[in-house]
């Protein structure tokens, strides 16, 4: 059983974490591939996968400040998942799920004297109909924070999954049955039918009142079929949907080397 979290970039903190388990460490120069520190204001780029036709770039726009673009790669994804890693060969870990209309990023704050590798894949799959959810106005009260909230972790009932369909058949495997229970002023659960097949997971996407578009904010296993989500404060009034989804090909891969710490 997995916990929804939310989805965001690693910290500094973090990634020195990640750094210490997989027993990285920076390397400038040397034999092997060039891993002199690109300067800043000079981008980074590779050729085009063939498969997936997306170009990453990279530009190192402080000592640790990372910004990360992308183009091409056709229409139809419904959207990119960016990854990074402290070696070529992985692991990668994931920074984020992102929307289609979104084509750049920045990566923040990272650790100095440092090389990291990036990544971009498509995703696809049909969403469910979106639902609209206005939350009671306030905080939680005594009562909310004292309750059970066993509602919370993201669930597999095998009540509400059925015969799935491959997500790669043309408009196959979309979630039905898409429900949203407010739980408290902060607190919703959803729930929904499995239709898929093949599904790498789920994403919970929702569009605040001010949004233009539906974004993801929390990734799922395959097979779950129920979560809560505890809200954010601009989204008292959402639209949510959740998509069945599997990955696509991978771009090329970018690499790039911070600089020392600005810090005292």
């Amino acid at each position: 059983m997995s916990v929804p979290v939310r989805i965001a970039a690693p910290t500094a903190l973090v990634l020195a974490l990640l750094l210490m388990l997989s027993a990285c460490s920076a390397t400038t120069g040397g034999g092997g591939a060039d891993r002199r520190p690109a300067t800043a204001g000079h981008p980074v780029a590779g050729k085009a996968d063939a498969a997936s036709g997306v170009v990453l770039s990279a530009e190192r726009t402080t000592p640790t400040d990372i910004d990360l673009r992308w183009r091409g790669g056709g229409s139809g994804a419904s959207g990119h998942v960016l990854e990074f890693a402290t070696e070529e060969s992985g692991p990668y870990t994931v920074l984020q799920y992102l929307p289609p209309q979104v084509t750049s990023y920045r990566h923040p704050d990272l650790i100095p004297n440092t090389t990291f590798f990036y990544r971009l894949r498509a995703f696809r799959g049909p969403a469910s109909k979106p639902v609209s959810v206005t939350l009671p106005k306030g905080e939680l009260t005594a009562a909310d924070e004292n309750s059970s909230h066993d509602w919370l972790p993201a669930r597999k009932d095998p009540k509400r999954t059925v015969p799935g369909r491959p997500l790669r058949s043309t408009g196959a495997g979309a979630p039905t049955g898409f429900k949203a229970t407010v739980k408290h002023a902060n607190g919703i659960l959803f729930t929904w039918t499995d239709r898929a097949s093949d599904e790498a997971g789920f994403l919970l996407e929702s569009r605040t009142r001010t949004g233009s578009a539906y974004e993801p904010v929390v990734v799922l296993d395959p097979d779950v079929n129920s979560t809560g989500l505890i809200t954010l404060p601009t989204e008292k009034e959402a639209s949510y949907r959740v998509r069945a989804f599997t990955y696509g090909a991978r771009s090329n891969v970018v690499r790039l080397t911070t600089g020392g710490s600005t810090g005292p």
